[in-house]
């Protein structure tokens, strides 16, 4: 029981709020019931340092073997040499590489920002972009694909030590055969920020980088709904390198809790009916993305491989910051995005960004897909009055209520019943 009542207060309004509106944000899930239960339970009370039989505390040999389990289970999954899932979170995974594989001041190569990149790959406002010198490469103006010749044309001239694949709001399928080649082709090592798209990966309806990458980090809220954290997937020989980045070179204490979440998530991403969840992302992710565009909303690259997808509403007259206030008015909740090529600033934006984890996992599938699609059309064009769409968004909450991804995940995304 809580007996902090402003606190109370503050948390039941944010329950309330998300469980009547629907989370289009593709940064975000919800996570399943167990995943965060083990991430509050008694484990946090532990401080463990080290790692799996070569800790800096006492009576650690369960601990060891959650550790262990989560680490087993994450290479399992992904077919990797080695992992280490202690980082925090996906940013902290990204430094943790830097520090084990390149030296202060080297040079990378990483998607522009503006282009679908991400922070923490060297942008000048972050601490990665204060400590290396980072070089962007973006996509072609005419397809709005990655230009694979300006990777190639970026790492000749350059010569980085890094070059790096993967960011936030890039909507295609990435060629990391292609990404490797480049980087082979100048002696630099190649890495993958799966963040985005790992439990797509893990469900076997995205291509996995890492038969192809050095290393791969990711993170476990997104698209494989497990709890917070990051992790971090290498070829066997950066095992001792990454190892130690991450700690001490980076962290200290391990937060066991989320890593005891991880290895749930991790085994649960090997079953069939996850596999089903994945499938069902994309499904749902295409469906939308076919509904805006009938519709005439323009998204960048003309669709979507993956989980999300970017909508460019400058030519319905509006700003992304417009178009992020008009859905949340009415309960639908995505974030503004800058486009490629976009000459607005990042806090009004020419575009919003648009995801399939949340509502995927809410149960719902490519029918309530066709009408939130259609939904978003009529508040971006003023089309239809915001009273009766907001009434249309609260049924769809009522008929998929957030916490139905306690039960069964396959059972539940099988199930006809409650479907609009």
């Amino acid at each position: 029981m809580i007996l902090d009542k402003e606190l109370a207060r503050a948390l039941r309004g944010e329950y309330e709020r998300a469980a009547s509106t629907l989370s289009l944000i593709a940064s975000e899930n919800h996570a399943s019931e167990t995943a965060m239960e083990l991430q509050g339970s008694f484990l946090t009370d532990r401080a463990i340092e080290g790692y799996p039989g070569n800790r800096y505390f006492p009576a650690c040999e369960w601990i060891d073997e959650i550790e262990t389990l989560a680490i087993e289970r994450a290479k399992a999954l992904f077919g990797a040499e080695h992992a280490n899932v202690q980082p925090h979170s996906g940013t902290n995974a990204n430094l943790a590489v830097y520090h084990a594989l390149i030296k202060p001041g080297d040079k990378i190569v990483a998607m522009d920002l503006g282009h679908g990149g991400h922070l923490s790959h060297g942008w000048k406002v972050s601490l990665s972009g204060s400590i290396y010198d980072c070089h962007t490469y973006g996509v072609r103006r005419d397809t709005e694909i990655l230009d694979y010749d300006q990777v190639a044309e970026i790492a000749q001239r350059e010569r980085p030590k890094l070059i790096i694949a993967g960011g936030s709001a890039y909507p295609r399928v990435v060629d990391f055969p292609r990404f490797r080649e480049v980087a082979d082709s100048v002696g630099a090592l190649f890495m993958v920020d799966m963040a985005h798209f790992s439990g797509l990966v893990a469900g076997g309806c995205y291509p996995s980088p890492v038969p192809y990458a050095d290393v791969v980090t990711g993170t476990m809220y997104k698209t494989m709904r497990g709890g917070r954290g990051g992790f971090i997937l290498c070829r066997g020989k950066y095992r001792d390198a990454i190892d130690k980045a991450v700690f001490p070179g980076l962290q200290s204490a391990i937060m066991i809790a989320a890593v005891a979440g991880k290895a749930y998530s991790f085994g649960i991403a090997m079953s069939e009916s996850y596999r089903a969840y994945a499938r069902q992302v994309l499904a749902n992710a295409r469906a939308l993305a076919d509904t805006l565009g009938k519709g005439g909303v323009r998204l960048v690259s003309g669709g979507t491989d993956c989980h999300l997808m970017l909508a460019d509403v400058r030519p319905l007259g509006i700003t992304g910051v417009e178009a992020e206030r008009r859905l949340y008015d009415v309960g639908l909740v995505c974030n503004r995005n800058r486009l490629p090529f976009d000459s607005s600033s990042a806090r009004v934006c020419g575009g919003i960004r648009i995801g399939t984890n949340c509502v995927t996992s809410r149960g719902m599938r490519e029918n309530e897909m066709g009408t939130i699609g259609k939904l978003i059309v009529g508040v971006l064009g003023s089309e239809q009055p915001a009273n009766e769409i907001k009434r249309e968004v609260r049924r769809l909450c009522e008929l998929f209520p957030l916490r139905d991804d306690r039960v069964d995940l396959g059972a539940f995304l099988n199930s006809t019943e409650g479907r609009v």
